[in-house]
């Protein structure tokens, strides 16, 4: 296939895209503030803020899969109306959709949630994500949308990273008890991901690990497993944050998981193997 990849000079879009080639696909990746730099990748700037830019690229790559993983924190042009837009386009062109979303979209107040809750944001980003999923249905009603969670299994995480700092005197910093997320590998992400396009299956997906973990039982295992004194970490409460937001987010990703041959592995599997 010919493949679109937007973000493709993140983290998921880096690991996506040389997935795709690996296993023969042709593949076009944007970035914008930072350079592609998957080899064998034909790598194009694209500002997803600019909608006549994003409408003239899809017509000019032609792709036959379109995925979005392409987010920016504090811009909601970026992050909620870019989607749509891209979306329409691939629409117009014939290709399928994938787009990344996020547990962001929810408040935690359930104990987990199911792909067919409703979300409930407590902070801008998880509305932009929300709007985004509404603007990529209405564009591309047979579109695949994923939400996810922490991505970790790269040491290049920032989750990772940031263990590693403050367990070494690098940088000061909390790690928060009261904050949990389900992380999953990126490897098994887009392993999910590649299934599900592969299916060609609309709807709405989950795809996390197994195992929820505060932030700090997550760098525990991180210096578990790089060798460094886990009692440097200093525990936290992120509900002492002015604005703390969604604080117990679990995805259920039951529904998901009995449609894929991928095993989405707990962080705790997946940290002790490295």
């Amino acid at each position: 296939m010919r493949v679109l990849v937007t973000g493709g000079s993140g983290a998921l879009g880096s690991h996506l895209s040389a997935a795709l080639l690996r296993r023969g696909d042709d593949v076009v990746a944007t970035g914008h503030r930072a350079p592609v730099v998957v080899a064998g990748v034909q790598a194009v700037p694209l500002d997803l803020a600019d909608a006549a830019a994003v409408t003239s690229l899809v017509r000019e790559v032609r792709p036959d899969l379109v995925v979005n993983t392409a987010y920016a924190y504090a811009d909601w042009t970026v992050t909620a109306v870019a989607p749509g837009v891209l979306a329409a386009a691939a629409m117009d062109a014939g290709a399928q959709v994938v787009h990344i979303s996020s547990d962001a979209v929810f408040s935690g107040h359930k104990p987990a949630y199911v792909e067919t809750d409703l979300p409930d944001p407590l902070i801008p980003y998880g509305a932009a994500k929300a709007a985004a999923e509404v603007g990529v249905r209405l564009a591309a009603p047979d579109s695949t949308i994923v939400r996810t969670t922490l991505i970790m299994g790269h040491r290049a995480a920032p989750m990772e990273t940031l263990s590693r700092a403050l367990a070494t005197g690098e940088r000061d910093g909390l790690l928060f008890t009261d904050d949990v997320r389900c992380p999953v590998h990126v490897d098994d992400l887009v392993a999910a991901l590649l299934e599900l396009a592969d299916a060609r299956r609309p709807g709405m997906f989950h795809v996390g690990g197994p195992d929820a973990l505060s932030r700090m039982a997550i760098g525990e295992l991180v210096c578990a497993r790089d060798g460094l004194p886990a009692d440097r970490l200093v525990p936290g409460l992120r509900a002492d944050l002015p604005v703390p937001g969604a604080l117990d987010l679990r995805l259920d990703c039951t529904a998901t998981q009995a449609l894929l041959r991928t095993r989405l592995r707990g962080a705790r599997e997946f940290l002790a193997t490295g």
